[in-house]
């Protein structure tokens, strides 16, 4: 009954289209980024990583308002006019000028319009531009324009990603253990946990054997690898959605992970163990599994979520593709 609803799914929502769509999207993008790089000498994956990030931001937003091109990066109307223009709509690119306001008219049609794909980067490669065009003068830049080392940092990571593996389709993904090993999990996420103070449990936990490889569920870069009395030995990965995965109670680490490690998916990180729940080194307190968790930020906070129907899908896709 599940293959022949998979087929009928298949029918009505083909996924070569889909995956033509996408595709035709990102190649769009990529001319718009590059387009700003032959203008601001600024490589294109900082655009890539600044209109990234805020296009996740937007998702998880209801402050935010909807994009209305293929870019999402979002210039407040008091930005875009200037702080004492007293029309905040304002598209004369002069009076904007006049009034210390970011729009730019980037299409040479006479107008500076905020939710003109070409006007926003070309402002935003402008404003950028201001600073200088290097990685130190632009982390600069990008600290003054929102004002969040975390932003920054986010920022920065897609940056590396994106000049990494130099496209901009990246949403791969992985289930953390391989299929072909034995384990088990169930939606733990939300449930009570007191060792250390009330808390909840903010992850899914995958029972399998000592040493079963754990690999990295995502095309991401390692933010941190090292020990939590919590978690034991751990990684965390940030993806190109602004994603954290977070795996926990590590038997011990891939040979040569390192933080600022490009990963993608299927790629080796550890493997299962029982650590933490006391000093470095502690391990044996419970059973030897995975804590696999995500956080998602946006913009303000970040916050876990429920990784078990992701982790059910992945898994799916996986099982599917060895039929």
């Amino acid at each position: 009954m599940k293959k022949l609803l998979f087929i009928f799914l298949l029918i009505i929502f083909p996924l070569p289209v889909f995956a033509a769509e996408n595709e035709d999207i990102y190649a769009k993008r990529m001319e718009l980024y590059q387009k700003a790089e032959a203008v601001s000498l600024i490589p294109w994956y900082y655009f890539a990583a600044i209109d990234q990030y805020e296009r996740n931001i937007r998702q998880v937003r209801r402050d935010l308002p909807e994009a209305k091109g293929i870019i999402s990066i979002y210039i407040p109307p008091e930005r875009w006019a200037g702080p004492l223009n007293k029309n905040k709509e304002d598209t004369n690119p002069f009076t904007i000028s006049q009034f210390g306001g970011m729009g730019t008219d980037g299409n040479d049609d006479g107008i500076a319009d905020r939710n003109n794909d070409e006007d926003i980067l070309f402002s935003i490669a402008r404003f950028l531009r201001s600073y200088g065009n290097d990685h130190a003068d632009l982390k600069i830049a990008l600290w003054n324009y929102y004002e969040r080392s975390k932003t920054v940092d986010i920022i920065l990571g897609k940056v590396k990603i994106y000049k990494h593996f130099g496209r901009l389709n990246l949403e791969g993904h992985a289930f953390p253990i391989p299929i072909r090993f034995n384990y088990s999990y169930k939606n733990t996420w939300g449930d009570a946990r007191g060792w250390g103070g009330r808390r909840i449990h903010e992850g899914t936990d995958i029972f399998a054997n000592y040493g079963t490889p754990v690999r990295s569920t995502c095309y991401g870069i390692v933010e941190l690898k090292g020990w939590n009395k919590y978690g034991g030995w751990r990684v965390g990965i940030r993806d190109i959605n602004n994603t954290y995965h977070y795996f926990g109670h590590l038997n011990g680490f891939s040979k040569d992970l390192h933080e600022g490690q490009m990963v993608e998916p299927g790629m080796l990180i550890g493997s299962v163990g029982s650590s933490g729940y006391g000093p470095p080194g502690t391990s044996g307190k419970f059973p030897p599994h995975l804590h696999y968790g995500m956080y998602k930020d946006n913009g303000y906070t970040e916050w876990s979520f429920d990784p078990y129907p992701h982790l059910k899908h992945w898994e799916r896709l996986e099982r599917l593709k060895k039929k």
